[in-house]
Parts: structure tokens; sequence; C-alpha cells
């Protein structure tokens, strides 16, 4: 015999036949054993639980953000519209023509923190027809704070707290008032109706300040 003939096969290596059932054999463990497939299943798992965690955290979040977002939503979406306006139930022809001044309490929707108060009187105001127009005023003395009246029998406006006057344009009659009587933004729409812009001023000053 040759050399070639009597070499005995190498011991790493592996007859074709032998590893064919070999890697048959490795499949079918495989197969068999479930702890091939773990490392995926756990990362599916992993991942299921992180994303019921986020839904169930964002979802109490979201509720709570409107829950304090609420009172700004409803204050836009109040009785006005949004330009400062409120919306009285009186009429151009309701107001005498020869601008006799009539005492009006401006209502409107109030809000409280979370709470709503719907149609709560926020005011009062004097108001005189001028032909197809409304000259309004607030009530609130410009001096101190004190309510000014309509003195029918002087044709003027009094504060009987310090006796304040002002004529029916509302402007001083004596010296006590710093600035004369503070008007009101008002407007005739839909037809006739009354729309008015209530605002509060600082006392005890010259100029006119919003408060």
């Amino acid at each position: 015999m040759s050399e070639k003939e009597n070499a005995t096969p190498d011991a790493d290596e592996t007859p074709p036949a032998e590893a064919a059932v070999t890697s048959h054999s490795a499949l079918s463990q495989a197969a068999d054993d479930p702890s091939i497939g773990t490392p995926r299943r756990n990362f599916v798992a992993e991942f299921m639980a992180v994303a019921v965690g986020a839904v169930v955290g964002i979802v109490p979040a979201a509720i709570g953000g409107l829950f304090f977002l609420d009172p700004l939503v409803r204050k836009r979406a109040g009785s006005g519209t949004g330009d400062g306006f409120v919306k009285t139930d009186l009429i151009l022809d309701a107001l005498p023509e020869d601008g006799t001044p009539i005492r009006y309490t401006v209502r409107d929707d109030l809000i409280n923190a979370w709470n709503l108060f719907p149609d709560q009187p926020i005011g009062s105001a004097w108001l005189r027809r001028i032909q197809d127009q409304v000259l309004a005023f607030n009530t609130v003395c410009p001096h101190l704070g004190c309510a000014v009246e309509h003195r029918p029998s002087e044709g003027d406006f009094y504060c009987p707290c310090h006796t304040s006057a002002f004529d029916l344009d509302g402007k001083p009659l004596n010296v006590i008032p710093p600035r004369g009587m503070d008007t009101l933004e008002a407007d005739v729409r839909d037809g006739g109706r009354i729309w008015l812009k209530y605002q509060e001023f600082r006392g005890a000053t010259s100029e006119k300040v919003p408060v």
C-alpha cells in the first residue's frame, strides 16, 4: 500500500455524512430547547412593559394638565366675545332719547380658580343715549371710590362721600375729583343691542389707569 492509502483521517476532520447528522441534531435540539429563544422573548416582554408603563403615566398627566388649564379655557369661552365686551340685555331704544342717564348693572361669568359662576354682577355703569351712540361711565367716583349718583334736579352726577360733582358728560364741576368720570367703551351691535366693555380704574390719580 502507498502512504496515501494508509493515511489515517485527522481527528479534527469530520466526514460530510457525520457533519450533516450533527447539524440536523443541533437544529432538533434548538427546536426542543425553549431556552434558545429566551433573549428575544425577554426583549419583547420588556418592550411591552415599558410601553404599558408609559401609557399609564401619560394618561393621568394629560388629565391633570387639562384640569389645570380648564379655568383658562372656560374664561376664554365666557359670555363675552374675546375683545372684552359683554353683551347687555339693553337695546338702544331702551335709553331715553333726551340723554337722561340710566344706571345699569353689568353682569358676566366669573372664574374663581376652577369654579365658574355664571351671570354675576361685576359692576355698574351710567348709560346715556347720544343720538345713535351710547355714552357710558363707570359709577365709581375717581376720587376715593364711592358710588356716583345722578341728580335729576341739578342735572349732574354727584358723589355724596366728598361732594365731587360732574356734568352729564363726565367733566368735573369742582376741584375735588382728580379727573373726570371714567368712560367705558360701548358699542351698538346686532340691530340695536348694547355691548359694554366694563373696566375699573385706579382712584385718587389724575391719570386713568385700569386695574
